[in-house]
């Protein structure tokens, strides 16, 4: 049986980790990574992170100049010099330590390990490698070590024409987990950018 179903291909915008938009270049969906609204950083730290399902793309003159119109779906509260905090989803008031949420897969992992797992909200387990597969910078698969989602940077040397280059990747089955599934490849590159 031939598999007709298309990718979510969505384009990060800036390539940072912390404060970016994810358009899914069909329109089928938007993603955003930023820091909580001037209206709202007083209640937050510094290192605080939202994740927001944003329902629309973003006018390109007024991109990261104003804040989404929604509520977070996930709110990441990383600790002081790059320490791991808390993740938080908004609609169901679950939250949780990180370390606990996005697990390292092995007992002898440094705490800066970059295989880690995390339990999705389809009860099922998913794990994040970095450059665990031949052209992704981040692949996150499941039990079955099938590739749900999978995040590449555009390489520095390579030209961008109209397009950041960044491109972030989830699976047809696996689209109703967007908002987790990127704010889990959120917490990963933050590991990897903190050298925590």
């Amino acid at each position: 049986m031939i598999n007709r179903s298309l990718p979510y291909f969505f384009e990060d915008r800036t390539g940072h980790y912390h404060n970016s938009e994810f358009d899914e270049v069909y329109d089928r969906m938007f993603l955003r990574v930023a820091r909580p609204p001037a209206h709202q950083a007083a209640h937050f730290a510094d290192t605080t992170l939202m994740v927001y399902d944003t329902g629309r793309r973003s006018p390109s003159n007024q991109r990261h100049s104003r804040p989404p119109a929604r509520e977070p779906s996930v709110i990441l509260e990383f600790g002081p010099n790059g320490a791991l905090g808390t993740i938080s989803f908004v609609g169901s008031s679950v939250s949780m330590p990180m370390g606990q949420y996005l697990r390292k897969t092995s007992l002898f992992a440094g705490s800066r390990s970059l295989s880690r797992k995390f339990t999705g909200s389809n009860g099922e387990e998913y794990r994040w490698i970095y450059r665990g597969v031949k052209e992704h910078e981040w692949s996150c698969v499941d039990s079955r070590d099938y590739v749900v989602a999978h995040y590449t940077l555009r390489p520095p040397e390579k030209p961008a024409y109209n397009t950041s280059g960044n491109m972030f990747t989830i699976y047809e089955p696996f689209t109703h987990m967007a908002v987790e599934i990127l704010s889990s490849l959120t917490i990963m590159r933050h590991i990897a950018a903190t050298k925590y």
